[in-house]
Order: structure tokens, then C-alpha cells, then sequence
């Protein structure tokens, strides 16, 4: 109960220092997708709060379509936005929109996507996403009491999009726990898939983490072995890995990570059939977000929180970093319905 106080109060905090209403200034949010219940949700959220501190807001959903983010944000920079917020599809897809926003000095905000390979990067607004993954990994040694039993335990993984900056940290976090057991001997990867790029899933799309899932079930667990363990970076993914074991599977299930707490994995937590999921309450990203704009617009300090970790290949880039917690089928009512986050019937 404390974390999630203290995640109110915070959202509170930060919509309080909104207090001083914008003069019409423009803003424009530019989402990669609304395909992803996430995305919808942080776009609506910040729309909500920026309209609400007196700024005309321009948010615009691309797809998953590099070409049509990039003329979105053009568009949005040549129409008079003040400030761009971008959660992008691609890191470094972005540049003659990044270059003409340096033109005109407009900020921008890399929003929980750091952008790459440009110095037109204002700020980043995230959660600290190597802690997700630590978050994933440590839950996924205690729940196997890796320090005591004996295994060994079979385990697969399937990581996020290679075009997103965070999907790696995610999963280094993860690793970074979990590696001293592979080594050991411990946890055994049967498929032989460990590296990032072995086990990434482009545009996070819950259909190819399930055909990998399933190619690796056919090909490496017919002869009836257990899976013990599938440690998936976010929702969508584990999504996937979860249609793959239903259609393909008949061992003892798995434990299954994730990240976002979506609607439909909170039920399969529920249901047992998914173990945890990384809570990243995007209210209070958005929050923070909006302050941060506030701050740009008002000519004051911005707050930052990590001014040395999150180099785009260009610069380090200033960032607020929130903090994930993790949900389960044990604490969910308290962390995501006491909260409002969601209402009992979303997740019935």
C-alpha cells in the first residue's frame, strides 16, 4: 500500500506544479501506435493533462509507420508546436524531422523511447528500464529459489523490438540476474537462444513472439520436456508465448514474466496462466512529462533525476527516470484497482 501512496502523491505532486496554466502554447505528441493498449493510454493521458494546463495539443498515432511518424512530427514543428514530445518507432528514424526542430528551436521530449543519434534531444522521460528487467529477472530467480535448488530448470526468453532503445535494457537487466545461473548450469536453455538478437521481436507484435514460441516447442520440447520458465520482456510478447503454450504445449506451465500490466495479461494472471507483469503507472510518466513541458515553456530548470546514463551516440541525454514496481496475481487489486488505474470490471 505504501508504493502505491506514493505513487498518487507523486502524480498529484507533479499535476500540482501545472498549476500555472499555459497561454495557448501548442504541444505535439506524436505516439508510435494504437495498436498497443499502452500507447493509447499514454497519449490520452497526456492529451488530458496538457489540455487541462491551458496548452492546444496536437497528438498524433503513426502506425508503427517510420514514414508517417516522421511526417507527423515535420508537420507538427512546421505548424507551430512549441515543444515535441516523441515516443519513437525507430530510434534513429527521425533525423530531418530532429534536424528541422533544431532549426527552429523546438525541444523536444524522447518519451520513454530514447531517441538516437541526434543532439536536436532536449530531454528523456522513461521508466528505469534496466531496473524492469533486474525487476523480471530477480522475480524469476526468487520464484525458482535459484540460490538453493538444484535444477537444473529449463528456460527460453523473448526479448522486445531491436529498433527500441529500451528493449535491450530491458533485457540486460533481466540477463544481468539470470546469467550466473546459466553459466552455473542452473537454468539451461534447451533452443540455445540467449542473444538479443536471437531472441528479439520485431515492433514487440504478439503474433511473431508466438510463431517463434511455437517453432521453438515443436522443435525442442516434443519429446515432452518441462519449460520452466519463459521470460518475456512486456505484455505483448508474453501474449504471444502464452497463445504458443495453449496451442502447443501439455507440460507443467511456466513461469512467465511481462511489463505494462495490459487488460488481457492482468486476466491471465488471473487465470495462472501469466506469473507477473512490470507496472510502469504511465500517469505518472505522463505527469511528468507535462511538468517537464511546463518548465521548458516557462523558461525554468527542468527537472531531471540521470544526467550520465542514457547516451544517444551523439549526447547524454538529461532524463527523469521513474520507478517500476511489479504486479501479480497476489497484489493487483491493491496496485492497479485501489489505485484507479483500472475499475474491477476492465480485468473481469
Amino acid at each position: 500500500m505504501k508504493k502505491i501512496l506514493a505513487i498518487l502523491l507523486c502524480v498529484l505532486m507533479v499535476c500540482g506544479a501545472m498549476a500555472v496554466l499555459a497561454d495557448g502554447e501548442k504541444i505535439g505528441v506524436s505516439m508510435p501506435t494504437k495498436d498497443l493498449q499502452r500507447w493509447n493510454q499514454d497519449g490520452e493521458y497526456m492529451q488530458k493533462m496538457l489540455t487541462e494546463a491551458g496548452y492546444v495539443v496536437d497528438l498524433q498515432f503513426a502506425a508503427n509507420d517510420v514514414q508517417q511518424q516522421l511526417n507527423q512530427v515535420t508537420n507538427m514543428i512546421n505548424n507551430g508546436c512549441n515543444v515535441v514530445v516523441i515516443s519513437a518507432i525507430e530510434a534513429s528514424s527521425l533525423g530531418s524531422a530532429l534536424d528541422l526542430a533544431k532549426e527552429k528551436n523546438v525541444p523536444v521530449i524522447a518519451y520513454d523511447r530514447l531517441i538516437m543519434e541526434s543532439d536536436a534531444v532536449s530531454y528523456y522521460a522513461t521508466f528505469d528500464n534496466y531496473k524492469v528487467g533486474t525487476v523480471q529477472g530477480t522475480f524469476v530467480k526468487d520464484a525458482l529459489q535459484l540460490d538453493t535448488a538444484e535444477g537444473p530448470f529449463n528456460l527460453e526468453v523473448t526479448a522486445g523490438d531491436p529498433g527500441d532503445n529500451n528493449a535491450l535494457y530491458f533485457y540486460n537487466g533481466a540477463i544481468d540476474v539470470l546469467k550466473p545461473y546459466i553459466e552455473s548450469g542452473k537454468l539451461v536453455i534447451k533452443s540455445g537462444q540467449l542473444e538479443f538478437n536471437d531472441v528479439a521481436t520485431p515492433t514487440w507484435k504478439t503474433e511473431v513472439a508466438q510463431n517463434r514460441a511455437s517453432s521453438i516447442l515443436s522443435s525442442f520440447y516434443a519429446d515432452g520436456s518441462d519449460i520452466d520458465v519463459w521470460l518475456c520482456s512486456n505484455d505483448s510478447t508474453a501474449m504471444g508465448v502464452i497463445n504458443a503454450l495453449e496451442d502447443n504445449y501439455d507440460g507443467k506451465w511456466p513461469i512467465i514474466t511481462g511489463q505494462d500490466c495490459d487488460k488481457s495479461n492482468v486476466k491471465k494472471m488471473i487465470e495462472g496462466k501469466q506469473s507477473m507483469s512490470v507496472f510502469k503507472d504511465t500517469r505518472m510518466l505522463a505527469a511528468q512529462v507535462v511538468k517537464m513541458v511546463g518548465q521548458i515553456i516557462r523558461g525554468e530548470t527542468v527537472d531531471v533525476n540521470d544526467t550520465t546514463t542514457y547516451n544517444n551516440n551523439v549526447i547524454t541525454v538529461p532524463s527523469f527516470l521513474c520507478e517500476p514496481v511489479f504486479g501479480s496475481a497476489d497484489n493487483y487489486k491493491e496496485l492497479l484497482i485501489d489505485s484507479g488505474y483500472y475499475k474491477l470490471e476492465d480485468i473481469q
